[in-house]
């Protein structure tokens, strides 16, 4: 971690997540409160450890920063290198998804038959936050908007995603393939010292 605020930063958001979903009602609220969450954290650009920024040349990284002890949720950081992107792909769970640096382009898919139809994509800046949900369709694909440097987005998913069975689809015939993305740092920041 960067310093003693920063720290605390991260800490806050652990709380507040915390408490939202000790209190919800449902998923629109956890979505709603989350989403204030998440844009307090991302607000200011001084806590991500250095250790969970680290770009890859080959594909995007998802490093851990948190899984509730019940996983209920967890937050991660996405680290996108330029050009890089995502298949087109689902997530069974809601989530909430947070540009931190540099930006991105979302695009979102709605099933029809046997195939995806592309809907119109969607920059997401620092600061900017965006809410998926199964209820809404959750399917879509995600790429750094820059060629030539990095991004990085924060995600809060409700459960410990990198455990999920989730799919990634074939646009023209609409097969999914199951997944399970794991996270590519082996240790978590200790966000309590």
């Amino acid at each position: 971690m960067s310093n003693i605020q920063g720290i605390s930063r991260l800490r806050n958001c652990i709380a507040g997540m915390t408490r939202i979903i000790d209190a919800a009602g449902n998923e629109a609220d956890i979505l709603a409160r989350g989403e204030v969450a998440l844009a307090r954290l991302i607000a200011v650009d001084d806590w991500l450890p250095e250790s969970c920024a680290k770009p890859d040349e080959t594909s995007y990284r998802q490093y851990l920063l948190h899984c509730d002890p019940l996983e209920r949720f967890s937050i991660v950081s996405f680290v996108w290198g330029p050009g890089q992107k995502t298949p087109i792909h689902d997530h069974t769970v809601w989530g909430l998804v947070g540009v931190l640096r540099g930006a991105e382009i979302e695009r979102r898919y709605v099933r029809r038959g046997n195939t995806f139809i592309a809907g119109d994509e969607e920059r997401l800046g620092p600061g900017s936050v965006a809410r998926l949900s199964p209820a809404d369709g959750d399917v879509h694909q995600v790429s750094n908007a820059f060629s030539a440097q990095v991004s990085i987005s924060v995600h809060i998913y409700g459960a410990n995603i990198g455990k999920v069975a989730r799919h990634v689809f074939d646009r023209e015939t609409g097969i999914p393939k199951t997944f399970i993305s794991g996270y590519s740092n082996s240790e978590v920041p200790n966000v309590w010292v």
